[in-house]
């Protein structure tokens, strides 16, 4: 990321995200990703940056009156929990959950001191409904696998829980949930109903899977029509299911630009 030669486009906005990054630390370091850490670090650069195009004051404005969302705790279970002893034998899934939320809570108390004040924070999505996580931890199963969506629940109420205490102790902070779970959770249980064809394959590949840059133009099997599907890959929606969802999340979250 070259933030210098951005300039006026970070009046538009700016993306600092990472894929398969999270609120743990070591799950972004165990895919090479960007950590939180270092996220902040950009936004901290890109401040600096855009005082030299708007000004001191203007800026601060403009900070303030941003509206910032995260998005993040699906890698931390699917792509590190569950699949790593080092954690799951030291911990269970209720003290994992402890253990993001605390960085969660941290993450908004650094972003609240460098002056973001609308920040939009989504569910956990119900990760045992992913294509992937059914392949592998479904046991043959084409069902969603209670476990692990009885995990995210747990987790989105302490985050609810924990958000609305950071509400109250930083002043003028509006934070507000954006609800992933139902939505995502309705398509994939009822996918006609919604317009959907598929809910258990994804488009890509087999559709069990794979992810990421195993999704590609030489892709074997990719499906013919995407907008079918209620998943592109093994962890994340389609385009169709994606515009599904920012229905709900854009009614959802009204009150930060309110």
């Amino acid at each position: 990321m070259n933030l210098k030669t951005k300039g006026n486009n970070l009046l538009n906005g700016a993306n600092f995200a990472s894929g398969a990054s999270g609120y743990y630390e070591p799950t972004a370091k165990l895919y090479h990703a960007i950590p939180l850490s270092q996220q902040l670090e950009h936004y901290k650069e890109s401040q600096n940056i855009l005082v030299g195009v708007a000004g001191k004051s203007n800026t601060s404005s403009i900070i303030s009156g941003a509206i910032y969302l995260i998005s993040a705790g699906s890698s931390d279970f699917v792509q590190n929990y569950y699949i790593n002893p080092l954690l799951y034998k030291v911990y269970t899934a209720d003290q994992f959950s402890d253990i993001l939320i605390q960085c969660y809570a941290s993450f908004i108390q650094n972003l609240y001191g460098l002056g973001a004040r609308r920040i939009g924070v989504t569910t956990l999505a119900p990760v045992g409904c992913l294509p992937a996580a059914i392949t592998l931890f479904g046991h043959d199963s084409n069902q969603c696998v209670a476990r692990l969506n009885n995990d995210a629940v747990n987790f989105n109420r302490k985050l609810n829980t924990t958000s609305q205490s950071l509400q109250k102790s930083l002043p003028g902070l509006k934070l507000v949930l954006l609800d992933i779970y139902q939505p995502l959770y309705d398509l994939v249980t009822k996918p006609s109903e919604n317009g959907f064809a598929e809910a258990r394959r994804a488009c890509c590949g087999t559709g069990l899977l794979e992810t990421s840059i195993l999704c590609n133009q030489k892709s074997i099997g990719t499906c013919a029509n995407a907008s079918e599907y209620v998943f592109w890959d093994g962890f994340h929606p389609s385009e169709a299911a994606n515009q599904v969802l920012a229905g709900d999340l854009i009614a959802a979250g009204i009150s930060l630009i309110s």
